[in-house]
């Protein structure tokens, strides 16, 4: 799964303004590199933001075509409106047949099930926008700037 996210990776980081005060943007594909980096980040004292889309291809598009027309939507209010001193994870949640099964361990997990995407959560809140939500600038808007922790 990790050579298809190099070219998102960059596209992500370029939507979002760096600098020393800017929010720190983290791509990880897979379960276990998912569960890891919030483990890793929940020892901060920083908000984090999840963010879960399917697997993307050489060109940069996911399978799941709710996804695509979600990410640029998401990626404005990231910059526009999310707390720049949080943290914002993209998971790629692997490919469409990996994703439908059932069984999987997203759909499973016991802090934040996924049963959509793409779906935003924050993490250890009930903040959350699922499918086309994640496509409503308002409700972006409402999830960045509404404080509900």
């Amino acid at each position: 799964m990790g050579s298809n996210n190099s070219a998102n990776s960059i596209r992500l980081e370029q939507n979002v303004e760096k600098g020393t005060d800017n929010m720190e943007i983290l791509k990880v594909s897979g379960y276990e590199a998912f569960r890891a980096a919030v483990e890793r980040l929940s020892e901060g004292n920083k908000q984090i933001n999840v963010y879960f889309t399917g697997e993307k291809d050489a060109t940069g598009k996911s399978w799941c075509p709710d996804c695509n027309e979600a990410e640029p939507f998401v990626l404005s209010a990231l910059q526009e409106h999310a707390d720049k001193k949080s943290v914002f994870v993209v998971v790629d949640v692997g490919p469409r047949a990996f994703w439908k099964n059932m069984e999987n361990p997203f759909r499973k997990d016991t802090i934040a099930p996924i049963s959509v995407i793409p779906s935003l959560v924050r993490w250890k809140s009930p903040a959350r926008l699922d499918g086309d939500q994640c496509a409503k600038p308002a409700l972006l808007e409402m999830f960045f700037t509404e404080d509900v922790d």
